[in-house]
């Protein structure tokens, strides 16, 4: 086990209570002691690997964070979501229903979701990746590569977003 809840730190998030956790081994950058974000239970985050939450970042209902993946700021993880391998998810940016958001840990390829950015419903976000600001990917969107989607950009559908020399920012 690479950390513990902290039964008697709790916060209750939309009706949800969240427990704080505690490193009980070091592992990356934490140190055993060092406390973190807060998840409702064990299933939201995995024992193995480098995978942690930060702050007042929060993971809930059947959300997973593993791999080397790391959620912090005010960031929030929730629904059926997936974040894992090399993955960053932070500032107060959201991921939720059944997205996914990876990186690649052989390569140190990380995808980031940041500022106030969504993904959700069925979108994949993968490789080195940049999702921010305030953009939206949802639908059966797929975005990988270097693609950088950013200001109020909305990709949906099924569209599939990868030029690494391209970048998809500002409106619609």
């Amino acid at each position: 086990m690479k950390y513990r809840l902290i039964e008697n730190e709790t916060k209750v998030h939309k009706g949800i209570t969240l427990y704080r956790i505690q490193s009980v081994s070091d592992f990356s950058n934490v140190k055993s002691g060092d406390k973190g974000g807060w998840i409702e239970k064990e299933s939201n985050l995995s024992h193995e690997g480098n995978a942690w939450v930060y702050g007042d970042a929060k993971v809930y209902g059947d959300a997973e964070v593993y791999g080397d993946a790391w959620i912090y700021g005010n960031a929030r993880v929730y629904g059926d979501a997936k974040v894992y391998d090399a993955a960053k998810v932070y500032g107060k940016a959201e991921v939720y229903d059944a997205a996914k958001v990876y990186g690649h840990a052989d390569v140190f390829r990380d995808s980031e979701i940041y500022g106030n950015a969504r993904v959700y419903d069925r979108a994949v976000v993968y490789d080195a990746a940049k999702v921010y600001d305030n953009a939206r990917v949802y639908g059966n969107t797929t975005v990988y590569g270097n693609a950088k989607v950013y200001g109020d950009a909305r990709i949906y559908g099924n569209a599939r977003v990868y030029d690494a020399a391209e970048d998809y920012g500002g409106r619609n």
